[in-house]
């Protein structure tokens, strides 16, 4: 474990570095052009000519103001909606917030920036450290996590108002029918151990299942047989029914 944290805080040390070293080279030579050694002019018809890099200034025009609007209000409608109602999960909200409102306004103001290639890779090398520290979720939280992530770059690329509405409206309604309770009934899962095993057998199939509902008191509906132990005379069940 020492270990690690000495190559992460290396890695990060190297990556803010790498950034530096390429932001200060762009300054410098912006400032000084004269340092950049002279060549022969060359014919204009043989050699293409390469027109420099001006970054845009970043100003907080309608464009940014319409594109953040409807950002917060998609991430509203979808996960204060839709996800929270279903999960209750207030410390996810808070990632998935927080992750959304990063990567937009990261992604508005590179956009106007040219960067160099040294302060990218320590842009995306800075980002990459955050798996280290994550601990593990579900297919479904990290489904969310990576629709927060793409509204916030969706919004923020500078789309004109017709087809960001289009976009998000797009993303809204599919989340809605695919894990509103409206649409779908909502299935969960438990693991349970239990230590008759001689229910497990094919024909005491609906034996089993009402001994598991009786149990539970929940409205099961079907099972499933993860592992079976004849040493302890036990078995591993998961059984799956609808959120009430």
């Amino acid at each position: 474990m020492m270990y690690l944290k000495q190559i992460i805080v290396s890695l990060i040390f190297l990556s803010l570095l790498l950034f530096v070293i390429g932001a200060s080279g762009q300054t410098i030579a912006k400032q000084n052009p004269g340092i950049i050694a002279t060549v022969e002019p060359v014919p204009a018809t043989s050699v293409p000519q390469v027109v420099d890099a001006v970054d845009e200034p970043v100003t907080l025009n309608f464009k940014f103001a319409y594109s953040i609007l409807i950002d917060i209000v998609s991430m509203l409608i979808i996960f204060g909606l839709i996800y929270f109602p279903n999960y209750r999960n207030k410390e996810f909200m808070f990632t998935f917030f927080i992750f959304n409102i990063i990567i937009f306004i990261i992604t508005f103001v590179l956009n106007k920036t040219s960067i160099s290639m040294g302060a990218a890779f320590g842009l995306f090398a800075v980002f990459s450290m955050l798996r280290y520290r994550t601990e593990g979720i579900s297919m479904k939280e990290m489904t969310y996590l990576l629709l927060a992530i793409a509204l916030g770059l969706i919004n923020a690329i500078g789309l004109n108002l017709l087809p960001i509405s289009v976009f998000n409206l797009i993303l809204v309604l599919f989340i809605f029918v695919l894990d509103h309770p409206m649409v779908f009934k909502q299935e969960q899962s438990k693991a349970i151990s239990y230590e008759n095993i001689e229910m497990i057998k094919p024909e005491n199939h609906q034996l089993l299942m009402d001994d598991l509902r009786q149990r539970t008191g929940l409205n099961i509906h079907r099972f499933s047989i993860s592992s079976i132990d004849f040493l302890k005379d036990a078995t591993s069940i998961i059984v799956y029914y609808y959120k009430k």
